[in-house]
């Protein structure tokens, strides 16, 4: 029997997740709705899997997953989220996440992951992976000289094309506002724009930002 705890603010989702896998031959769920309640819990329990929101108001899928994997090292966790994922992504990583699935994914999609970590699979979505080849990307501008957006440039550019405003982007990315402002500078300065709206379409132009968030 595979042991899983699902962890979502949003009772719906995570009822619905709950259903959605105790159909599935061999899988036992539990689920909770505020990442505050299960801190006890897994002090008392292990699961196998531990499929967990990113975004819960009072402890994060982040620091949850470091909670999590202190006191089981061996612990599979994934991200369950239906937000962006590759301005987290180094985070996650580093806090030891094992899988990432997006909540608009199927069943067949969302059991798989669960089994691809279980069988010490590393999981993302593929979208994901093309993203990540661009740790640092180098473009042609109009004039032909080449300029380089670094990796935190890329995740504020993103964040900034999601519609976020500076302080949004500082709470998402763990940054101070000032600082998100100063990478917006030197962004617009690179990209010879002047607004939010023209560094969007200069971004989308250069191929900066994915076409499926168009």
């Amino acid at each position: 029997m595979l042991n899983i705890l699902v962890v979502d603010d949003h009772s719906i989702v995570g009822e619905g997740t709950k259903t959605i896998l105790e159909s599935e031959a061999g899988f036992s769920v539990d689920f909770f709705g505020s990442s505050v309640d299960i801190v006890d819990l897994i002090r008392e329990k292990k699961y196998d899997v531990y499929l967990l929101d990113l975004h819960m108001p009072e402890i994060s899928g982040i620091e949850l997953t470091k909670k999590i994997l202190c006191l089981h090292h061996e612990a599979k966790v994934i991200i369950f989220t239906g937000h962006e994922l590759s301005s987290h992504y180094n985070y996650l990583v580093e806090a030891g996440a094992s899988g990432f699935i997006s909540k608009a994914s199927s069943k067949q999609q969302l059991i798989r992951t669960i089994r691809g970590v279980v069988d010490n699979q590393a999981v993302i979505p593929l979208e994901l992976l093309y993203y990540l080849r661009r740790i640092e990307n180098k473009v042609s501008m109009e004039n032909g000289k080449e300029i380089r957006l670094n990796q935190k440039e890329e995740e504020i550019l993103l964040k900034v094309a999601e519609g976020l405003t500076n302080e949004q982007i500082a709470e998402a990315i763990f940054m101070s506002r000032r600082s998100v402002e100063r990478y917006l500078t030197g962004i617009f300065k690179k990209l010879h724009v002047s607004s939010r709206g023209e560094v969007i379409v200069k971004g989308r132009t250069l191929g900066l930002i994915p076409e499926v968030m168009k």
